[in-house]
């Protein structure tokens, strides 16, 4: 391409262009060229764009500070604008109701992180409060999460025996719920410590280092990870994990008392335990499973098929929590039946205490996995509700919210905490509109810490595993949509169903990296197997050209082959262009030379014909004289992409036909540009429709 005064020169045909007079004079059908200048890009300087940068983001005036204000407190942009009368219902009950489950799960999710129970209410309550003032999404969750309760547990039991703690197993903690209760004590840094006290220590430090790995994270602007967060991978990670979390609260719906799992494989190895004990259910549990069952999926279903007419849902998982710890209590099912409840729960909050600085460097390597998929399936929720809604959220910005839910928290004796499937999923079914919902969880979290802890004392775990189960309907419904959504794209159902598989089968945070990886990999081999078609020009117009096989109205160009590819020119698919043109185009140019070659030696095959690779060698002449290469869909060039470009203009000119280049768009003329591709003779190869280059092919060769 021709460079003249630092503009770079894109050759066009001429429409209704004044031209010099000289020009009229000749045939009607020859081309009259015209320039578009394009500017170059101004000379990059790494000083120079950062102190631009900082001047444009560190503005010091009452505009800049009150937009800054607002984009990291996103609560002062939507709770000014909000809708009590259409809102406030639905925000009540799904917190309320949310709430109610908190309970429980943050005892049993307190003990996978081998905390005491109180700890658990800690947690979620403070995480409910950050989010709703940093948060972007409206309907996600956040609050302790099994997954990661389980890391922190690894975490703590390791922390515990390094300084002189003995090993409590399993049936140990299934007998005591409160770890205070044992007496044995050390002394770490100075200072004596019940193993209580220390599994809290180390949970609060591993909590504040992932925290500050999530703030680092957003500060640096890392959240765009979420764009590898293709829709079929989101989907087929929560359907997965959907099953791990059903398998979790089976147990409970059976009474059954099993090991607790953890890991990959912990799904199967949960059903084989619970096979293994299935003669122990508890007749209790399993008979109000069965109940609560039969009375929320009707009215479930009811709430599903009319919520465009109903204000609020009705509350069906409120009332049956509520009948249930009245029929619980009165009917005294633990005592005369055995009956798995609830429990108490100590009340009241502790002093604010300091991370242990000592430890940190212990954990430091434990809080980046934390950190990571913390942040993963937080954003991934987010990005999944926002998209089912109808609204954006900002990845920075929840990458923040979340590291701030735990580094602030862990001044709180409080562990980390991300945002929760199953309650997310309950949370958006019962009428959730905005995070006012999670400030009222955090209100009911309250008043359970303080007053009302008593009151759940009775309440059945089965009816809380039924609630959550109940709510994972819309989860397991994506089951129905396979054959759809093959007929739709096969290579993203097989994304869905193998993160789907991964994450219930290994485990929610693999099947997310698995599935990330899956995409990817789609990705490349979307780009390396690309469509490549000749075209033809559509019969009755002038100027339009379509796939000569896929239309039965278009027709070949006489004399002229356009080859059109649909991908970036790069490293992966080098091999594959190649390939294509030559069995599209039905010469092979080395192939050609070589039988012209063996033509002067032996000219008894000179009428002979090769097929190689379903490229069939002709004799001349050929059947064409131009190759016009369609450009428009390619993106990009890479080195090697530039090189293949050359080598075939080069390639089929060495047998005599021309190679013009079309619909090339600025990055990749600046490519062509850099690697001194056509050097003066741009007018005469390159074009900026494939019309235009094929109206020049058929002038040149007729004139």
């Amino acid at each position: 391409m021709a460079e003249e005064n630092g503009l770079i020169s894109i050759p066009l045909l001429n429409r209704n262009i004044d031209r010099p007079a000289e020009l009229s004079d000749r045939n009607p059908r020859c081309l009259r060229h015209t320039l578009l200048h394009r500017r170059p890009d101004p000379p990059w300087n790494l000083q120079a764009s950062l102190t631009k940068k900082l001047k444009n983001e560190c503005v010091c005036t009452p505009r800049a500070a009150k937009n800054g204000l607002f984009n990291l407190f996103p609560v002062l942009q939507w709770l000014p604008k909000y809708k009590i009368k259409e809102m406030l219902l639905g925000d009540v009950m799904s917190g309320l109701i949310v709430g109610v489950l908190l309970v429980p799960q943050s005892i049993a999710y307190s003990l996978l992180a081998g905390q005491d129970p109180i700890y658990g209410l800690y947690s979620s309550f403070f995480a409910c409060i950050i989010y709703f003032i940093l948060g972007s999404s409206r309907h996600i969750s956040v609050s302790i999460f099994g997954v990661l309760c389980l890391m922190i547990g690894q975490v703590v039991d390791r922390e515990l025996i390094v300084a002189g703690f003995t090993s409590a197993d399993d049936s140990q903690a299934h007998e005591k719920l409160n770890y205070s209760e044992s007496h044995e004590n050390v002394t770490f840094g100075g200072v004596v410590y019940t193993r209580s006290d220390f599994a809290i220590l180390v949970g609060t430090t591993v909590t504040f280092v992932a925290g500050v790995y999530q703030i680092t994270m957003g500060i640096f602007q890392l959240g765009f990870i979420a764009i590898y967060l293709s829709e079929p991978m989101l989907s087929g990670f929560v359907t997965g994990a959907s099953f791990v979390i059903l398998t979790s609260q089976v147990k409970y719906m059976l009474g059954l008392h099993i090991p607790r799992t953890g890991g990959p494989g912990s799904l199967l190895l949960t059903w084989y335990y619970i096979l293994k004990n299935i003669g122990h259910t508890n007749i209790c549990d399993l008979i109000t499973s069965a109940i609560c069952l039969f009375i929320m999926v009707p009215i479930k279903e009811v709430n599903e098929r009319y919520k465009k007419k109903m204000k609020a849902p009705f509350p069906i998982d409120l009332i049956v929590i509520i009948f249930a710890t009245l029929v619980s209590h009165f009917g005294k099912l633990e005592e005369n039946f055995d009956s798995s409840i609830a429990g108490e729960i100590p009340i009241g909050f502790k002093p604010p205490r300091a991370p242990s600085w000592t430890l940190v460097p212990s954990v430091l390597v434990d809080g980046i996995p934390i950190a990571i998929i913390g942040f993963a399936i937080t954003v991934s929720l987010s990005e999944m509700f926002a998209k089912k809604h109808g609204y954006t959220i900002r990845p920075n910005q929840e990458v923040i919210a979340i590291g701030c839910c735990n580094l602030i928290p862990a001044f709180f004796y409080s562990f980390t905490t991300s945002a929760a499937l199953a309650k997310t999923l309950v949370k958006e079914a019962t009428g959730c509109q905005t995070q006012v919902s999670g400030l009222i969880t955090a209100m009911c979290l309250l008043l359970v810490l303080l007053v009302i802890a008593p009151l759940f004392y009775s309440l059945q775990k089965c009816v809380l595993a039924i609630v959550t189960v109940v709510n994972l309907r819309s989860a397991f419904r994506k089951f129905l949509d396979i054959p759809k959504m093959w007929q739709e794209n096969c290579i993203d159902t097989i994304i869905w169903f193998i993160t789907m598989l991964t994450s219930a089968l290994i485990s929610p945070e693999l099947g997310l990296l698995i599935g990330i990886c899956i995409s990817l990999l789609a990705f490349i081999i979307r780009t390396q197997w690309p469509r490549a078609v000749l075209l033809g020009r559509v019969e009755g117009t002038t100027d339009c050209y379509a796939d000569l096989e896929a239309y039965t109205n278009v027709s070949e160009v006489k004399g002229v082959r356009i080859f059109s590819f649909s991908a970036p020119l790069y490293y992966a698919n080098k091999d594959n262009f190649s390939t294509k043109l030559h069995s599209k185009t039905a010469v092979n140019p080395e192939l050609v030379v070589a039988w012209r070659k063996n033509e002067s030696k032996e000219s008894k095959q000179k009428d002979e014909q090769s097929d190689t690779n379903g490229v069939i060698i002709v004799p001349d002449p050929f059947d064409f004289h131009t190759l016009v290469l369609d450009f428009s869909s390619v993106n990009f060039l890479d080195m090697v992409g530039t090189g293949v470009v050359k080598s075939t203009c080069s390639d089929y000119q060495t047998i005599g036909l021309r190679v013009l280049i079309a619909g090339c768009n600025p990055s990749v003329l600046d490519s062509l540009s850099r690697a001194r591709f056509i050097d003066g003779n741009d007018e005469e190869v390159l074009f900026f429709s494939v019309h235009e280059a094929v109206e020049h092919a058929l002038a040149r060769h007729s004139g």
